[in-house]
């Protein structure tokens, strides 16, 4: 349809009166309005037919519920306020701790290596489908894994694409899909784990940002590991006091569960 400007259709005093008369009225109206036209209503009434008692009670009631009803919106707007601060002050305390959370990102790092994926199938898979993909949602990758057990497993991407190509540094997200032996869809879950390194706060939502630039949201965290430099600390104690065989077998299992 062809639009016209006001200038190619009405002459200079429409002009005018179009440019400065705009309306500038709201859209909604608050307790204020309402009372407005409750005064207005009982100072235009017929004074023959007065408004009956029962229909001014009525809308006097309705006004102390509006009343109420803004006191407690504002109320809950303060009180979510409150939470998201109170939010953010307790996810700061989880800076520099490892934590483990549901999430579906992972992180090429400036070495080459790649962070680890968890997953959980509800039940047993006959097959497990792992699709990795870009920033930009496009797929680089579809890992096809065999059958595997109900419970928790491990996930190792080589950071390659499917024509085996390394791909750069930086964040990349996986779908998975699972597969029982009927072919019917199995519940899955994955998480991801790393160093909380910063908190930020964006959409109402409180996020956990880790050491190699992945993001968690904080509601998702399911366990804290504690604090890194703490946790290298006692292990070395550990290791010098039981010996060095014992040791040597924590520091194996420390380094696979990271």
């Amino acid at each position: 349809m062809q639009l016209y400007e006001p200038s190619n259709i009405i002459g200079r005093a429409e002009k005018d009166l179009y440019n400065t008369e705009k309306f500038t009225g709201k859209s909604q109206l608050d307790k204020e309005d309402f009372l407005t036209l409750l005064v207005v209503q009982m100072q235009h009434q017929d004074p023959l037919n007065p408004m009956d008692d029962k229909q001014f009670t009525a809308e006097l009631a309705q006004f102390s519920s509006l009343e109420q009803l803004t006191q407690i919106n504002q109320g809950v707007s303060a009180l979510g306020e409150t939470t998201a601060h109170q939010e953010m002050v307790n996810a700061a305390s989880y800076i520099g701790k490892t934590i483990r959370a549901v999430g579906d990102n992972l992180s090429i790092h400036e070495d080459g290596s790649v962070s680890t994926m968890y997953y959980k199938l509800a039940d047993k898979a006959e097959k497990v489908y792992m699709n990795i993909f870009d920033q930009n949602g496009n797929i680089v990758r579809t890992v096809q894994l065999g059958a595997q057990a109900a419970g928790d497993h491990e996930f190792k991407w080589d950071g390659k694409d499917w024509k085996g190509k390394t791909l750069p540094e930086g964040v990349y997200f996986l779908a998975m899909a699972a597969e029982g032996e009927d072919g019917s869809a199995i519940l899955t879950q994955t998480e991801v784990a790393g160093e909380v390194s910063a908190v930020q706060y964006s959409g109402g939502v409180t996020y956990l940002r880790l050491s190699d630039g992945r993001t968690v949201a904080f509601q998702y965290v399911k366990e804290v590991v504690g604090d890194s430099s703490a946790s290298t600390g006692e292990t070395g104690d550990e290791s010098g006091g039981e010996g060095e065989g014992e040791g040597d077998g924590e520091g194996e299992g420390g380094g696979s569960a990271g």
